[in-house]
């Protein structure tokens, strides 16, 4: 399982302050029953608030394909629009590395 992101730690944090608070102020309990019984729906919701975020950088179909292939190394679904780019040629890179070999045996001033 993996760790949560902190984006996770605050939604789930912030779940269980609200809605504890929420609870308490609308139900108007006052016996320690009812006070550890919303505490404890409070902790559920912020739990399922935290593992329902949305994971950054992991899009929903790859969790799904890595979850069905029960596989952590599956790979991506190509997108076609970001690989219908055309790769930038190097000539530049190659040229610089003939011309510092050229330089090796030149005197430094």
């Amino acid at each position: 399982m993996p760790r949560p992101t902190a984006t996770q730690l605050v939604y789930g944090s912030a779940t269980v302050f609200l809605s504890t608070l929420a609870m308490l102020l609308l139900s108007q309990t006052q016996t320690g029953i009812g006070v550890a019984v919303i505490a404890i729906a409070g902790l559920g919701l912020g739990l399922l608030v935290a593992m329902t975020a949305p994971i950054p950088g992991v899009s929903r179909v790859v969790r799904r394909h890595v979850v069905r292939a029960k596989s952590p190394a599956a790979p991506a679904p190509l997108d076609p629009v970001a690989t219908s780019y055309e790769p930038v040629p190097q000539p530049r890179l190659v040229e610089r590395a003939g011309a510092a070999e050229a330089r090796i045996g030149e005197p430094s001033h």
